[in-house]
């Protein structure tokens, strides 16, 4: 049986970590940081994407805990607040793979005439 405890973590976890990570733009982010702590200039250069959108994610990022920032002169240096998460995204990321391994190896066991 789930305990009420198990519940109320889940949902916590749902609300703090799994929405701030419902954007790719946001995993990617996350990833940029792990190479290198940066500024959301820099950040945005690296994505591709306006400084704007840069800063609304990070503000997404530090709001859940994810991102932690440091003034560093007139820049503010943005980077991991636990390492741990790129490790779970790693184990994400290979679970997906993995999944999509077994679903490309089950569509080939399927024969053309089977399909129409």
């Amino acid at each position: 049986m789930i305990s009420s405890s198990l519940s109320q973590e889940i949902t916590a976890l749902h609300a703090d970590i799994c929405s701030a990570l419902a954007d790719p733009v946001r995993i990617l982010i996350l990833y940029a940081l792990n190479e290198k702590p940066s500024n959301v200039s820099a950040l945005a250069e690296e994505l591709g994407i306006t400084q704007s959108a840069a800063s609304r994610h990070l503000n997404v990022l530090r709001e859940r805990g994810l991102v932690i920032s440091q003034r560093d002169g007139q820049s503010v240096v943005n980077m991991l607040a636990d390492s741990r998460v790129i490790q779970a995204l790693d184990l994400l990321r290979a679970v997906l793979t993995s999944k999509l391994k077994n679903q490309a190896a089950l569509a080939e066991t399927i024969e053309p005439s089977e399909t129409e």
